[in-house]
């Protein structure tokens, strides 16, 4: 269909088989500003509403080759909003009701009234742009019941209408369809340093982002809250593993809100396929089933990972009275671990609203939970050791919640009150955790994490081995990353000298033994 006018003209089809009428009509409805075409036969007449657009047919009730109303009806099926007004030298009831039941807008007798025509054809399309308009309305209220408003991209509705179109797709012509689900790590400390409002921009931000990274047959959607699920057509596990792993990369290293408070942001990320996770599955809800397990175990295991599964359920217990006792237990032991876990997302939640204060604090937290965790595993630690290890170096800074941002942020050298203020950053840290049972023995570790191996440190002037082995570890890896990175009154260290200033404490300032171990870890890193 063309353009529906002609240089910003309305256009006129007239059919009228008295070529002397067709002319004389089209020259007034040209001199009104119209754009007008003829024709004297219904075939031609049909001819033209197929090739173009016309805004009205105007159509004599009887021509020597057949029925106005056909041609009304033929307009009504090529193109729905072209109005028609019949023309007619036999005017009645019969006829006028005839027209207008079969969908004519009015109708004129001849010989017309020029004003008559000029005022039925103004109504006419009066009402011609209203409909559109209302069509328009229409489109786009529909494609906004579709449309999540926060974040503009498709809505948990569409998302399981297209999966499940998508997912019948595959299986009718034997294709792979991927799903990734992308959950923001600790958003409500987001929310709750900054406000809901805040947080929405941010996940406008996240949704933007992620339309700008996926290829053009991709689909992103918002599932819920901070969750975003991408439905990839035609694509199979490894390659939406490739694909999830470059954008949990690319997230992790962009900067959100770039000209205000610089964020960023850690996902979890979960991937399921069909069919390689499960062929047996028959709706959109069965493969949600699948990505949603596997983002929960990307959270469970600390978060700011990909997690992928085969999907299938665990097999059920027999009904020996033993193993039933067995899998109870197991159930309950799981059902405590997601306790913990959701406990923890609070805790670093918390934690994470240093990083939005102190962008320093959260780069400087990120990295040093993999320094610490390394140097615990090269010194044997258990694993409960190395989850209260990683635990403390997440939370070891989170007493700076409670220090103000003109000394936290200031690029000045601190004053002697001001330094003995950040001092009490780890008995408050100390303080929040120590309530909570399953992390008692980080508490000590965050306590000390700035006591010094020759005694001199602070909070209670510990020395030697009497300072918790955790609290030794954090101490390095605290520093090091400290120096390694950009502070607000100075400029980062190179890693050479960095690795300097550890080797000369070691002994006073470190256990000499974990520096060791540091260096070691340091080498095969460079």
């Amino acid at each position: 269909m063309e353009n529906k006018t002609d240089n910003g003209k309305s256009k006129i089809l007239i059919v009228d088989d008295d070529v002397l009428m067709c002319e004389t009509l089209a020259d007034i409805m040209q001199s009104l500003g119209y754009s007008v075409e003829c024709s004297t036969h219904l075939e031609e007449g049909k001819a033209k509403l197929k090739k173009k657009f016309f805004n009205i047919l105007m159509v004599d009730l009887k021509l020597s080759d057949g029925d106005g109303l056909d041609l009304l009806r033929y307009a009504k099926e090529t193109n729905p909003e072209t109005i028609t007004i019949i023309i007619t030298g036999y005017a009645s009831l019969e006829t006028s009701i005839s027209a207008l039941n079969e969908g004519a807008f009015g109708y004129l007798q001849k010989p017309l009234n020029i004003e008559e025509v000029k005022i039925l054809i103004n109504k006419a399309l009066k009402m011609q742009q209203l409909s559109i308009e209302n069509k328009e309305l229409l489109s786009k209220l529909q494609e906004l019941s579709l449309k999540d408003v926060e974040t503009e991209v498709y809505n948990h509705k569409y998302l399981i209408e297209r999966l499940t179109s998508e997912l019948l797709r595959a299986k009718r012509y034997a294709l792979s369809i991927s799903l990734a689900m992308i959950d923001v790590d600790y958003f409500n400390s987001i929310n709750d340093l900054y406000g809901h409002a805040y947080g929405d921009k941010i996940l406008k931000e996240l949704a933007k982002y992620l339309r700008h990274f996926v290829r053009g047959m991709d689909i992103v959607t918002r599932y819920g809250g901070e969750e975003f699920v991408i439905i990839l057509p035609d694509t199979d596990k490894q390659s939406t593993v490739h694909f999830t792993e470059r954008l949990l990369n690319d997230i992790e290293n962009h900067v959100f809100d770039q000209e205000n408070r610089k964020l960023k942001l850690k996902v979890s990320i979960g991937v399921a396929n069909f069919p390689e996770d499960d062929p047996n599955i028959s709706e959109a809800y069965g493969l949600i089933h699948l990505v949603e397990k596997a983002v929960i175990l990307a959270k469970e295991r600390g978060g700011g990972r990909l997690v992928t599964l085969n999907g299938k359920e665990p097999e059920k217990p027999s009904e020996g009275i033993q193993e039933n006792v067995d899998h109870l237990k197991q159930k309950l032991s799981k059902i405590e671990k997601r306790m913990h876990q959701t406990f923890l997302e609070s805790i670093y939640a918390f934690a994470k609203t240093i990083e939005a204060k102190d962008y320093y604090t959260g780069e400087h937290c990120e990295h040093m939970v993999s320094l610490a965790v390394a140097i615990g595993k090269k010194m044997n630690l258990s694993g409960k050791e190395l989850d209260d290890l990683k635990h403390a170096a997440m939370l070891h800074d989170l007493g700076k919640i409670g220090i103000p941002d003109d000394i936290l942020l200031k690029k000045g050298k601190l004053t002697d009150a001001e330094y003995e203020i950040i001092r009490k950053h780890p008995q408050i840290g100390a303080e929040i955790i120590r309530h909570i049972h399953f992390l008692k023995d980080v508490a000590p570790i965050v306590l000390y994490h700035h006591e010094r191996f020759d005694g001199f440190g602070y909070c209670a002037g510990l020395k030697g081995k009497e300072i918790p082995l955790g609290a030794r570890i954090i101490a390095i890896a605290d520093v090091y990353q400290a120096l390694t990175s950009d502070r607000p009154y100075r400029k980062a260290y190179s890693i050479d000298e960095a690795l300097k200033i550890i080797k000369e404490g070691s002994g006073t300032q470190f256990d000499p033994e974990i520096v060791d171990v540091f260096f070691e870890i340091i080498k095969t890193t460079k």
